[in-house]
């Protein structure tokens, strides 16, 4: 196995990731954990979120992030727990296929509130502890999807691009607090998930062909870039796009 960074600053720090049960999140919480850091997370997936809960340490609610009460009321439950929040990885999503022509106005709003709308509000929960602490660190998670015009995803392409404008926008606001808000943009990461979904061969074969780089993209690949944004090596880096997609797009 590979031994990857460490960093002293994120020891004792107390860091939420949202949809950290499994995928993604999930290896940014091990990652974190390993690390030493006060980690908490978000997710509705009891089972998975008992299993992470379990070999982390980490602390977790069992949260809806559509329900944004919900969520703020469980952030607050954690912060008493872990102290303020410091550093935040905003990754819950689902990038479920559609046809554009089969999207209703139900099923547009339920996918920005699933890819979108959780994040400022999560963001917005936690920036008054980070500003009264001297600073955080706001992870927000991008997507290739918009940036290669991948089709079937139109709704959660259009989220994920909004992503962007949210880190720039907040980057702005936040900054003088010395809070930095910075977007991660993964490639195709070859999550449990995606493999059980639409990881066919001939997926996986199109995808390395279209990437710089001869391996598929694994969880850890995506968790080591958030541990390093989220750490004070990354003191100057905010309002940037940071890509980990084996050079795809």
């Amino acid at each position: 196995m590979t031994d990857f960074a460490t960093y002293p600053s994120l020891k004792d720090k107390p860091v939420l990731v949202t949809g950290g049960a499994s995928g993604i999140g999930g290896a940014a919480v091990a990652a974190f954990a390993r690390n030493g850091a006060k980690v908490a997370f978000l997710d509705m997936d009891e089972e998975a979120s008992k299993a992470t809960a379990a070999a982390t340490g980490a602390n977790y609610r069992l949260c809806d992030l559509r329900d944004i009460p919900a969520m703020q009321t469980a952030i607050a439950e954690l912060a008493a727990m872990t102290g303020p929040f410091e550093a935040l990885m905003n990754n819950a999503a689902r990038d479920d296929r559609h046809k554009w022509q089969d999207v209703t106005h139900d099923y547009w709003d339920d996918r920005q509130n699933t890819n979108l709308r959780h994040m400022f509000f999560a963001a917005q929960a936690v920036a008054p502890g980070m500003a009264a602490a001297g600073g955080g660190s706001i992870i927000n998670m991008g997507s290739t999807s918009w940036w290669e015009s991948c089709a079937d995803m139109t709704a959660y392409a259009t989220a994920k691009a909004a992503v962007h404008g949210l880190t720039r926008a907040m980057a702005r606001e936040l900054g003088r607090d010395r809070i930095r808000v910075n977007c991660v943009v993964p490639g195709w990461v070859m999550t449990e998930r995606q493999m059980a979904l639409w990881a066919s061969p001939e997926a996986l074969e199109g995808r390395l062909e279209r990437q710089c780089l001869p391996d598929l993209i694994q969880p850890d690949a995506i968790a080591n870039m958030v541990l390093f944004l989220a750490s004070d090596d990354a003191k100057m880096c905010t309002g940037s796009n940071f890509f980990v997609d084996g050079g795809s797009v």
